[in-house]
């Protein structure tokens, strides 16, 4: 397995280039099997934009980072590693349909982070093909943090394929949220997801929707920062999510949490309650 390896974050603007280059490509085209593994082995957090991270999505300031931060810190090398000529499927139009991340230990705010990037094996799914993208950090070369980030390339289904789902808790609400429509942008600055469906109106109609949606990511990093402010979270946890119905901006929502034991289910719904934007599931370990 070839590994690629950077000594600073590779720069997004290139990296949003190469991937339309990567979406216009031709179908015929035939991937390198033997995958790619992406290292930034020394990543500094800069307290600045940490800030803003937090700004954006709720956590409270802290000697520790958010649990969901690492993961924008990876995302240069998510996009590096989908926009690569060896990676099997066109990055533009894949879905997240969900994200799974464990948080090993809590990560000090001026630790030296040594990040990896890999894709994981395929498999089916009735609407395509379903694949993860596997994150890892280690500080001190001792591993402190895991994401899985599941996507979907769209295809010929497999109706026989069972999708890997969380079931639908009921839950009541515990706050109401207004969204405003600059918030896709707002986040966008603080993440460096810049995908268009997130944006403005018009670039999200572009791609089927009727005005741009909020981040999947923001999703569960406010969901986390709100149950964080109300219950508090454990040092060491596994917490994943599934995405469900885009949220449009501007929109209210509703989010809703209930402790099961040690473990806390939480969901996103819009403001009837009528659908489920996110579901998510909070494990102590």
């Amino acid at each position: 397995m070839p590994t690629r390896r950077y000594d600073d974050s590779p720069g997004l603007g290139s990296l949003y280039a190469r991937t339309v280059k990567a979406t216009l490509r031709k179908a015929e085209y035939t991937p390198d099997v033997d995958g790619l593994t992406l290292e930034l082995p020394q990543a500094a957090v800069d307290q600045d934009h940490l800030a803003a991270y937090r700004e954006v999505t709720g956590f409270s300031a802290g000697p520790t980072l958010p649990v969901t931060y690492p993961h924008v810190l990876a995302f240069p090398l998510h996009l590096d590693l989908m926009s690569d000529p060896s990676f099997p499927y066109k990055p533009m139009g894949i879905v997240h349909l969900s994200n799974t991340i464990t948080q090993l230990r809590p990560i000090p705010l001026h630790a030296e982070l040594a990040i990896t990037v890999h894709s994981g094996p395929e498999r089916p799914h009735p609407k395509g093909t379903v694949f993860d993208v596997l994150s890892e950090v280690r500080v001190f070369n001792e591993v402190v943090w895991t994401d899985s980030t599941t996507l979907l390339s769209r295809s010929v289904g497999d109706e026989t394929a069972q999708a890997d789902v969380l079931p639908d808790p009921e839950l009541q609400p515990e706050a109401w949220w207004e969204l405003r429509g600059n918030l896709g942008r707002r986040y966008a600055a603080a993440s460096g997801d810049r995908n268009p469906i997130h944006l403005f109106k018009l670039t999200a109609q572009a791609f089927g929707f009727p005005r741009q949606i909020a981040h999947g990511m923001w999703t569960k990093a406010a969901a986390l920062a709100s149950l964080q402010r109300a219950v508090g979270l454990p040092d060491a946890y596994t917490v994943r999510v599934d995405f469900r119905k885009p949220v449009l901006l501007p929109s209210r929502v509703q989010f809703g949490y209930r402790a099961t034991g040690n473990a806390i289910d939480f969901a996103l719904y819009d403001d009837k309650h009528e659908l489920t934007h996110l579901v998510g599931q909070l494990e102590p370990r």
